[in-house]
């Protein structure tokens, strides 16, 4: 018996104690009956091996978020050394099919084969995919490296997360998310820095070696104290072809909005036939989560008055803010004459700036009753906010102002999300909810990236396609056909935050475990 299963523990830490206070499985749910899991007592943890986990963990975050901005700036290179440009788009595409498709996977085995298993292995995919990346010696062995690579990170993400739920309580826990929070907004701004550093003055490699040693002292800082983070998985028979029913169809679903107005038209038959073939296999995983008494993704779990809200809510979000990211530097360079270094700087303000509306929103849980309503007045703000460049032609200082606020409010609705989901499930179902929350956000900003594109395609006098590596590729645009076009985006965001804060309504307030303020 592991030694966190032994009766007699006194927890000594209110911090631990707080996070260790949850429902358990009832019997005659999905995990429960006679067959209902055991979570282990509390453990001491004091403060200092909780900031040295946050510490470790943030690290860990880091990787996977430095990976996905840091390969962009370094693909010009990569294509002239390997003279392959024309499969330059599938370096980022690999990684984001890979990590997608597996974010559920690593939440549901973390509930069943536990925490530390699963963020070494999701490390240790990351980290020997970051090796074979780093000595690909031509450009299909390097695509297949960045699967690797992406299997290792869409697992970081949800076991992150759910080894925060496991170490501090609800009440508290929004506060830790917003770190994490500037630990993604450092990345954004840090990645492409150093790889156009590292492509033009070292070697295209060394975005790939920077991954090895930063992933050993992840590990070294976190193994050691993985020992007492209470227990809360529950071995059990693992569903595995509801996992690859789910994996599949994520994989075409993604094909398609990757795809899709790029390679092969949105009306054309092979964009049909793929996206029969997703919506097919998603049926074939719905029906045989219903027949199985343990399915991979229980059903029910995402249902109910919290769950289903928090995740679209999040969603929609992350959606409106990715899609502007990565559409808003052709709208600087067409209308506003910047350089595509100059629009790189100025998405820094929808970047950086969500960090503080994190930051809020987590201080706010940690005092307040009722505390979705920060989120509430932050999401309602940032549509009113969007909604000003939909409406009105703004100059570059007041679109960037206007950004800074638009981010401001939607940076307060991810720790509200997260925290209400996890709160809202028994503790040996957190990794499984975490995971098929990662997974249907990316799926989310997948639509969302599509969706913009889509609206400047149909807009009259504008032809936009996404090349190669992401880029636009801009043929005969005016500024004043972009700027009509961009505010059918901006509308677009504005609509998708309101949507927002009308589901956080709707989504049932439930108290927060944790300590009074």
């Amino acid at each position: 018996m592991n030694k966190l299963d032994q009766p007699g523990r006194t927890p000594v830490s209110p911090r631990v104690s707080a996070a260790n206070s949850s429902r358990t499985v009832p019997a005659g749910s999905s995990g429960g009956g006679s067959d209902a899991p055991r979570t282990a007592p509390p453990v001491p943890l004091s403060r200092r091996e909780v900031r040295t986990i946050m510490v470790s963990l943030m690290l860990t975050m880091f990787l996977a978020a430095l990976d996905q901005t840091i390969v962009a700036t370094a693909l010009p290179t990569i294509g002239r050394q390997f003279r392959d440009v024309t499969a330059l788009s599938w370096i980022i595409t690999a990684y984001l099919l890979a990590s997608t498709a597996v974010a559920p996977v690593f939440g549901t085995l973390s509930d069943i084969y536990g925490r530390r298993a699963m963020i070494v292995t999701a490390l240790g995919l990351f980290v020997a995919g970051s090796v074979l990346c780093a000595l690909a010696p031509n450009m299909t062995t390097l695509i297949v490296a960045r699967g690797v690579q992406g299997l290792g990170g869409g697992g970081i993400l949800p076991v992150v997360q759910t080894v925060i739920s496991d170490v501090v309580s609800p009440r508290e826990r929004g506060q830790y998310q917003a770190y994490f929070s500037g630990v993604w907004t450092a990345a954004g701004v840090a990645g492409p820095v150093l790889g156009g550093v590292f492509a033009e003055h070292l070697h295209w490699s060394m975005i790939f070696w920077i991954n090895v040693p930063l992933g050993v002292i992840a590990l070294a800082l976190l193994l050691p104290r993985m020992g007492k983070i209470p227990v809360f998985h529950r071995r059990r028979k693992v569903d595995w072809i509801g996992g690859a029913l789910l994996m599949a169809s994520a994989v075409v679903f993604m094909l398609v909005l990757t795809w899709g107005g790029n390679r092969f038209a949105w009306l054309s038959p092979a964009i049909a036939a793929m996206l029969v073939l997703a919506l097919v296999l998603a049926a074939g995983f719905v029906r045989h989560a219903r027949a199985t008494s343990e399915p991979f993704l229980p059903l029910p779990l995402i249902g109910g008055p919290v769950v289903p809200y928090a995740m679209a809510a999040g969603g929609l979000g992350l959606g409106a803010i990715i899609g502007l990211t990565v559409h808003l530097p052709l709208y600087y360079q067409v209308v506003h004459h910047l350089d595509a270094t100059q629009s790189g700087l100025a998405l820094i303000p929808i970047a950086a700036v969500s960090t503080g509306g994190a930051a809020l929103a987590g201080r706010t849980m940690m005092r307040a009753v009722h505390y979705k309503r920060v989120a509430i007045i932050g999401t309602s703000f940032a549509a009113v906010v969007a909604a000003i460049p939909a409406l009105f032609v703004t100059p570059l200082w007041a679109l960037l102002v206007l950004l800074s606020l638009f981010a401001f409010g939607l940076g307060t609705i991810f720790p509200v999300t997260v925290v209400s989901l996890q709160n809202a499930v028994a503790r040996p179902q957190v990794g499984t909810v975490t995971g098929a929350m990662n997974f249907f956000r990316a799926l989310a900003s997948s639509f969302a990236v599509a969706g913009f594109a889509a609206i400047l395609l149909v807009a009259p006098g504008v032809d936009v396609s996404i090349g190669h590596g992401g880029g636009h590729q801009a043929n005969a645009i005016s500024a004043s056909d972009l700027t009509t076009a961009f505010r059918y985006v901006f509308a677009a965001a504005a609509a998708m935050l309101a949507g927002a804060s009308l589901l956080l309504v709707l989504m049932e307030e439930r108290p927060l475990a944790g300590p009074a303020a």
